[in-house]
């Protein structure tokens, strides 16, 4: 090690001793002249050894008592204590060091007792100075990455947060705004709260804030959209923390801080579900899950294995899909029986080898095409998966004893306008009736637009927000239902307890959603304004494509179940033989790709469906270039 290096080493510390032992003589210095200067006639003196006796035993007790262990730099009140017991410790040594010296010749004792209090003072006052130095040099390099903050919400979640960002030099907490009565005028760690949620604009802008955080774990939908819109109304960032479902869920902690989501807005209020019952079915219980890598499938992987199913096998077409959902389970429940197995479920031989093997108890059906306007030219596709590929499932299912099948459908099923909407109630009208030929329980679940599922409308606009718009809606006035992923698999797991077989179960999902609102939210959301600063550009209605959403057609007379949030379609029948053979005939068709048989044969089932020009295979093209936009 080079000499420079090792001066640059050592130098600080020495500069430390130097600098207490040069006050140890002050303050030793210093308590002799206050205790001569009350008495005028005495004459202050030194003896010869009086100075080093004073400085070797004092920086023996410094060393003994640890005090150079500390750094200035982060000075607080443990080394304030240390500094005060060195000082005291030291007067005792000092004064049996010249007590045995000159028996205290020249050293009245009121001198060891003014001697510890000027010490810890000089001392200590130094340290303290040179880390507030410090702190405000820093303050000041760092004052234009600093942002003022203010926090919505004063409850538990806010009161932390505010704790939390005292470690954090990029927040600066200037206070609260809550509604709570009891609060106003009340002062949490040191913040005040400053206003009600309504005084949120004018407080911000008093206060000079830079960013909002809102701390609403527990917040309703509706709740959690009047904050928002007040935050909007500020025109600054806001971000907040994640709802209390993320948190227990695993998918956040508690207090990190996350910008505000769709989720968040248009997710509705958590529904109490019967998880005694849910597990009863589930625990222990062989499951498969077709179209287990897609966006409902993967997520009812997930709930099906926290809940402790004995095994779980994955049905699953894509490749990549499959990879990364088993990767995904098999590091998340390493102890579960995982089988991902890659293939099509209108496969037969590949369905009757995979029930054969795993012999599934429970069985969830998600796989299924999806894409309006895509499968609205491609009726062979469609019909072959989503209603061929259905029933090779659920026979499968029913020739190898399944004790329950669920099949995911949609709302597009109800008075269908659209080739998906058409297949899925042919999926559904054969499920039904096949309900009262097996021993197996078969059952549907009817649910709207998923957020943020794959090809959804919401990762749809938030590309076309990240590209600088314009944003594509096709209509103003259409509207649709929403729920978040976890909540729709926690309805279908749902079904799966509750049903006797033969049902479609559906949830009250509130109030429908404009998308033109939807697009809105997002841009501002984003940071921008609607209209000004991103586009919105009305495409038209595709075809197929309703302006609002069904959950039930009115001759399925639905009533309410044991929980009010779920309700129940009556069982609509349709003769055996006439489906089993209409069914024949269309996989004939499927078979030799005659679309007009096939077409024939859905209007056979569904006879108040009409077919709109632009269902023709010749149409595809033209419909996407048309408007590229994909919607469930």
């Amino acid at each position: 090690m080079s000499l420079r290096k090792f001066v640059g080493i050592i130098h600080p510390r020495i500069a430390v001793v130097l600098h207490d032992l040069a006050v140890t003589a002050i303050a030793w210095w210093i308590a002799k002249l206050l205790r001569y200067a009350l008495n005028q006639d005495e004459i202050v003196s030194f003896q010869l050894l009086e100075f080093p006796i004073v400085l070797l035993v004092q920086s023996l007790i410094f060393r003994w008592t640890g005090l150079y262990k500390s750094v200035w730099r982060f000075a607080s009140l443990p080394d304030l204590w240390n500094i005060l017991r060195a000082s005291l410790t030291g007067a005792v040594a000092i004064y049996v060091g010249l007590f045995l010296y000159n028996r205290l010749e020249g050293v009245p004792r009121s001198v060891l007792l003014l001697y510890p209090v000027l010490l810890a003072v000089l001392l200590g006052a130094p340290r303290l100075a040179y880390r507030y130095w410090k702190d405000s040099r820093n303050d000041l390099l760092h004052n234009q990455t600093v942002k003022r903050v203010l926090i919505v919400g004063a409850d538990r979640a806010g009161e932390v947060l505010s704790r939390d960002l005292r470690h954090d030099s990029r927040y600066a907490v200037v206070g609260f705004v809550d509604d709570k009565t009891s609060l106003r005028g009340a002062s949490i760690n040191g913040h005040p709260v400053l206003g009600r949620f309504d005084q949120l604009p004018e407080v911000a802008r008093e206060a000079a804030v830079d960013m909002l955080l809102i701390a609403l774990p527990g917040a309703s939908t509706v709740e959690m959209r009047r904050v928002v819109s007040l935050c909007d109304e500020t025109d600054l960032p806001y971000r907040t923390v994640p709802r209390l479902e993320d948190v227990v869920a695993g998918r956040a902690q508690f207090n990190q801080i996350k910008e505000v989501a769709i989720e968040d807005l248009l997710g509705r209020d958590t529904v109490e579900l019967d998880w005694t019952a849910i597990r009863e079915t589930l625990s222990a219980r062989r499951v498969l899950v077709t179209g287990g890598g897609g966006s409902i499938g993967s997520e009812l992987c997930r709930q099906v294995a926290r809940l402790g199913a004995q095994s779980l096998t994955v049905v699953e077409q894509s490749e990549y899909n499959l990879y990364r959902i088993t990767q995904e389970l098999r590091a998340d429940f390493p102890e579960l029986i995982l089988e991902g197995i890659l293939a099509n479920c209108g496969d037969l031989p590949a369905m009757q080898k995979a029930f054969a093997e795993v012999m599934p108890q429970v069985v969830f059906h998600a796989a299924a095409y999806k894409h309006v306007p895509m499968l609205q030219g491609q009726l062979r596709a469609a019909f072959r998966n989503n209603v061929l590929g259905t029933r090779t499932v659920a026979d499968v299912a029913r020739e190898f004893g399944v004790e329950c099948f669920v099949l995911i459908s949609t709302d597009k099923a109800v008075n269908p306008t659209s080739v998906m909407g058409a297949c899925k109630r042919v999926a559904e009208i054969y499920c039904q009736n096949l309900n009262a030929h097996a021993d197996t329980r078969f059952m549907t679940v009817r649910f709207g637009n998923v957020l943020d599922s794959a090809g959804s409308v919401v990762p749809l606009f938030r590309r076309q927000i990240r590209d600088g718009g314009p944003v594509t809606v096709t209509h103003p006035e259409i509207s649709r239902y929403f729920m978040t992923i976890p909540e729709a698999c926690q309805l279908i797991l749902q079904t799966a307890s509750i049903g006797k077989g033969g049902e479609i179960f559906a949830l009250d999902m509130g109030e429908p959603v404009k998308i033109r609102d939807l697009a809105e939210q997002m841009i501002r959301l984003a940071g921008k304004k609607p209209g000004s600063e991103i586009p919105i550009v009305y495409t038209g209605l595709r075809a197929g494509e309703k302006l609002f959403e069904e959950l039930f057609h009115p001759l399925e007379n639905y009533s309410a179940t044991a929980h009010a949030k779920i309700f129940l379609a009556q069982h609509r029948e349709v003769s055996w033989e006439l489906l089993q053979a209409l069914l024949h005939k269309a996989a004939e068709a499927v078979d030799v790709f005659n679309e007009e048989e096939l077409r024939r044969c859905v209007s056979s089932l569904l006879p108040s469906f009409r077919w709109s020009e632009s269902a023709q295979p010749d149409n595809v093209v033209s419909i996407r270039r048309a408007n590229p936009e994909i919607s469930e």
